[in-house]
C-alpha cells in the first residue's frame, strides 16, 4: 500500500479516512479543502513546498499536489475525533510504511513528522490499539515526532505508560516503533 505519512495514529487515521470517504461519499471534500487541511499539519515554509496526498476509499493514495522539499502531508481524517493532519519527511515515511506493514523500521534513518493541529487519541504503549481499554490511552496536542533514532537518543526522555503530554516523552517505548513526541505549545 503506498503510504504518504505519519505517525502516532497514522494507521488509524489513514484507515478511518478511507472508511469515512466510503461511508460519506455524498459529501467528499474538494481537493482545495484537502490541500488546505494537509498544509495545516506543518509550518508554512514546509507545507508550501510539500507533496500533498489524500487517502482514497479503496486505501490507495492520490497525489493532490507534487512538492519539491521531500515532505509529504496528508489531510485530517474526518472519521477521527479531532483534527489530525500529518506531514513527514522521506525518512519518516519509511518508518510509517514499516509501521503500517508491521515490518522493522529502516535502521539509521532519523525522520521528522509534524502534527501541528494535534492528534487523535491513541495508545501510548500499543502501536496497533484501536480502543482505549487497558492500553494507556492518551490525548496529544500539537507536536512534532522524531522517529528512527537509536536507543541512546530515546534514553534521554521519559517512557512512562501514562506520560505528561505537555513535555517530551517516548511513545510506544519497548517496540520497534518508539518515537519522541515533542509538544510545541
Amino acid at each position: 500500500m503506498p503510504v504518504s505519512i505519519a505517525p502516532l495514529v497514522l494507521a488509524t487515521a489513514l484507515l478511518s479516512t478511507a472508511a469515512a470517504h466510503a461511508a460519506d461519499s455524498k459529501k467528499p471534500a474538494s481537493d482545495a479543502q484537502l490541500i488546505a487541511s494537509a498544509m495545516r499539519a506543518a509550518p508554512a515554509g514546509v507545507a508550501r513546498h510539500a507533496t500533498i496526498m489524500a487517502m482514497q476509499p479503496d486505501g490507495s493514495m492520490r497525489t493532490l499536489r507534487q512538492g519539491t522539499n521531500g515532505f509529504t502531508c496528508i489531510p485530517d481524517a474526518p472519521a477521527t475525533p479531532g483534527p489530525d493532519p500529518m506531514c513527514a519527511d522521506k525518512a519518516a515515511m519509511g518508518w510509517v510504511q514499516a509501521w503500517l506493514s508491521h515490518a522493522t523500521p529502516p535502521v539509521g534513518k532519523v525522520g521528522l513528522m509534524y502534527m501541528l493541529e494535534g492528534g487523535t487519541d491513541a495508545s501510548n504503549t500499543d502501536p496497533y490499539a484501536t480502543k482505549p481499554e487497558g492500553n494507556h490511552w492518551i490525548k496529544t496536542g500539537p507536536h512534532v515526532m522524531v522517529v528512527g533514532a537509536d536507543s541512546a537518543f530515546y534514553d534521554q526522555y521519559p517512557k512512562q505508560d501514562n506520560p505528561a503530554t505537555d513535555a517530551p516523552y517516548v511513545m510506544w517505548a519497548g517496540t520497534p516503533y518508539r518515537h519522541l513526541m515533542a509538544p510545541i505549545r
